[in-house]
Parts: C-alpha cells; sequence; structure tokens
C-alpha cells in the first residue's frame, strides 16, 4: 500500500503553462479571481467558476453552471490551452518559492486505500463541503487539485526521484507569485514498476492537507461505481484520485495564528487574572513568535505575553490534547473566551503562518480584534501521531506547504 497508478494527464500547453494554472478560488477576493477571468481566457478558473465572467449565470440552476463548464473545457481542448499526455505517467513535481525547494510523486490512488484507512487521516470533513466539491468532480470528470500525502522517506522513491531531477523538466515555469514549478514525467516501464513496487512496500501514508478533496473524491466514485452497476470493473478513472506524496523531510508545516475580536462578558482585568490558572505569563518587550512547544504568544491591550502552559493541565501522553493548538482552545478560547467551534464562531479568525506577527499586531492595534495568539507550528511528527491514534486534530492545526497550483496536472475521468 498505497495502490498508485500512472495516468494520462491533462497539462498546459507550453507557451501558456504559468497561465492556465491558477491558485484554488478560495484563495482570491471574488474582484480580484473575475479581473483574472475577463483578462485571462485560458485560466482554469474558467474550469472552476463561470459565473466569474459570465454574469448571465449567476443566480441559475447548477446543471446550467457545469453545462459551461462542459463548454468551456471543450475549448480549451479545441485551443489547445491543455493537452494530453500520449503515454500513462508518474511524475516528479518540483516547486521553489521562498527559498525553500520541496520535492514529491504526481500520481493517482486508489480511492479504497482511503475508505479502508489505509490512507490516516487527521481531521475531520465537513459533509456540506464534501457534497458541492463531489458534484464538481461527478459532473466535470475534473481532478485538478490533488490531495497532498506524506511517508518516511524511502530509498527506491528518492533513487528514482533524484535520476529524474537530473534531466531537463517537461514543465518549468515561474508563477505569479514567484513560486517555481517542474515537472518530469516517468514513462519507462521498469521505473513505473519500480516506483509502484515501492509504494505498495511502504506501510504507512499520511494526509498532510486536503481532507475534503480526498473524501469528495471518494464519494463521487462511490456514486460512480453505483451508477455503471455491475459494469464497473475497479480500473476506471473515477476509481483514483490525484495525489502529490512528499516524504516527511519534504513537507513544510506552518502555525495557524488566531485572532479574537472580543472578551466576551470579561473586563481586561478579569481575563488576565482567569490566564493565571492554567498558564505562567510572562511579558514581552518583543512581537511573541514562539520558538518551541508550549509556548503561546498573546498580544492584547498593546502587550506582548508569552504563556506557557502548566504541566498539570494536559496529557503529555495524548497525541491530540498536548497540542499547542488544543491548550489553547481547550484552555482560553472555549472556557474563558466561549468559542465552542472555531469552524463557526464569528468571533475568530486565523492567519496562515507566513502573516508576519506584526500584522497580526496592527489588527489588534487598529481595534479590529481584541486579541491575537501566536502558535509554534505543529510539528509532521505530531500530525503523524495523531493519525495513528485516529484522532482529530482541532480546525486549523496546521498551514501546510506547498500549496498546490489547479491545473497543473488534471485527471479527467469522464
Amino acid at each position: 500500500m498505497p495502490n498508485i497508478k500512472p495516468f494520462c494527464g491533462l497539462k498546459p500547453a507550453v507557451h501558456l503553462q504559468s497561465k492556465v494554472v491558477t491558485r484554488p478560488l478560495e484563495n482570491y477576493g471574488t474582484g480580484e479571481a473575475r479581473l483574472i477571468a475577463s483578462e485571462n481566457n485560458c485560466s482554469f478558473l474558467h474550469l472552476i467558476n463561470p459565473e466569474l465572467d459570465n454574469p448571465y449565470l449567476r443566480g441559475t440552476r447548477q446543471e446550467l453552471i457545469f453545462k459551461k463548464i462542459a463548454e468551456n473545457f471543450e475549448g480549451f481542448l479545441e485551443h489547445h490551452y491543455l493537452v494530453r499526455e500520449t503515454q500513462p505517467a508518474i511524475y516528479v513535481y518540483q516547486v521553489e518559492h521562498d527559498g525553500l525547494c520541496q520535492t514529491g510523486i504526481w500520481t493517482l490512488t486508489h480511492i479504497h486505500d482511503y475508505l479502508e484507512g489505509r490512507i490516516k487521516k487527521h481531521e475531520s470533513t465537513v459533509e456540506r463541503r464534501e457534497k458541492l466539491l463531489a458534484d464538481y468532480l461527478q459532473q466535470t470528470g475534473l481532478d485538478a487539485n490533488p490531495v497532498l500525502i506524506t511517508y518516511h522517506p524511502d530509498q527506491v522513491i528518492d533513487g528514482l526521484t533524484a535520476k529524474y531531477t537530473a534531466l531537463t523538466p517537461d514543465l518549468d515555469f515561474t508563477f505569479a507569485d514567484q513560486s517555481q514549478h517542474r515537472v518530469w514525467a516517468i514513462t519507462e516501464t521498469a521505473d513505473l514498476e519500480k516506483m509502484v513496487t515501492a509504494f505498495q512496500a511502504i506501510p504507512s501514508v499520511y494526509i498532510a492537507d486536503g481532507h475534503h478533496r480526498a473524501a469528495s473524491m471518494a464519494k463521487m466514485g462511490l456514486q460512480k461505481q453505483a451508477l455503471k452497476g455491475a459494469k464497473h470493473d475497479g480500473s476506471e478513472l473515477y476509481n483514483y484520485f490525484t495525489t502529490v506524496y512528499m516524504n516527511t523531510a519534504e513537507v513544510k508545516v506552518l502555525e495557524f495564528n488566531r485572532l479574537v475580536r472580543d472578551l466576551g462578558t470579561w473586563t481586561a482585568e478579569q481575563f488576565m487574572a482567569a490566564l493565571n490558572d492554567c498558564f505562567e505569563v510572562k511579558t514581552s518587550k518583543q512581537p511573541v513568535k514562539p520558538g518551541a512547544l508550549h509556548e503561546i504568544g498573546m498580544y492584547f491591550n498593546g502587550q506582548w505575553y508569552v504563556l506557557s502552559p502548566k504541566p498539570s493541565i494536559y496529557d503529555a501522553n495524548d497525541p491530540v490534547s498536548v497540542l499547542d493548538v488544543s491548550i489553547l482552545q481547550d484552555f482560553i478560547l472555549e472556557p474563558l473566551l466561549g468559542i465552542k467551534d472555531p469552524r463557526t464562531d464569528a468571533r475568530i479568525t486565523f492567519e496562515g503562518g507566513r502573516t508576519d506577527v506584526l500584522a497580526l499586531q496592527n489588527k489588534v492595534d487598529n481595534g479590529l480584534y481584541a486579541i491575537a495568539f501566536t502558535l509554534f507550528p505543529t510539528s509532521v511528527a505530531q500530525v503523524i501521531a495523531v493519525a495513528e491514534a485516529d484522532g482529530v486534530m482541532p480546525p486549523k492545526s496546521t498551514w501546510v506547504e506547498p500549496k498546490f497550483l489547479v491545473g497543473l496536472l488534471t485527471n479527467y475521468f469522464n
């Protein structure tokens, strides 16, 4: 395990590489996405949400939207914005950004590996989000945003990766955010067999990012199987979802910091006094970007603090309760500030680790928020420990990099 498979992916035409690919739609404001779509006829955004540049579709039934995506997709093929690989391949993928270079294997993985627990997860998914994405996948057949899976390093996979990264890449371009992307297609039968066999020998793999995408693809695949009935044989492309495997040395996990709008019913004095029950509280003359586990930064009332949880409040042997995100949620956000479900509570927002702590401070100073909390990043080892224990991390526990471009390699299964 896992059961991976070469595929004939769709890729951008060589002269359009940086124009076809896009960040996921949720990474853009509506106005920004609409501007990109209006100025770029070959942006993959047209295959995600045709409402951006077709006002007559707004507010209409989903069937019309999916019909328009199908028409746009036919145009992408007709104008050769997207071209299909002629040979089945497993791909070596490399992304370089902000001084960080990460390399992995881009392939297809069978949905039964996910459904039967051979791919371990650490997050819960939301049914509504699963259904929306599953509907999109079923109607369009476009699986264009891979799930990131991590595993412990393997010599065979590393050796094959090194062999191909020494060659000239098949795709090589710089995106608008200055990230550089390279792809090498592995098509030699012997190397494909070695790669498939090496992955089958790995005892455990773990979702690092993309839990909803994996769950949605599995849901959609089961629907397709039911529709096909006795004609289903398990080899169809809808049984597989796009995945990028990066070993634990390649995956980078950043922190997710928190901003809270108000103190609820507490006064400032009462809130600070209540913190002392569970934390050692020290002032800091400098903005606090935690440098170690169990060091939580807090900016409040114009002052930075370091909060150190007292060892008696958490179970060091429980992989979930020992997490700083859990400690913050269990002993400050819920009991003191009344934030029971951070996924739905409008009083809290999250900032990925690329956001500078001074930017968080400014949002508090400007009165947009009352408190900022900064956290030490959850480690890959902690992610694996939670997954091995069948645990669930609190929402927004990890900001995992790389973040993939949509449309770089697409599995089209309709």
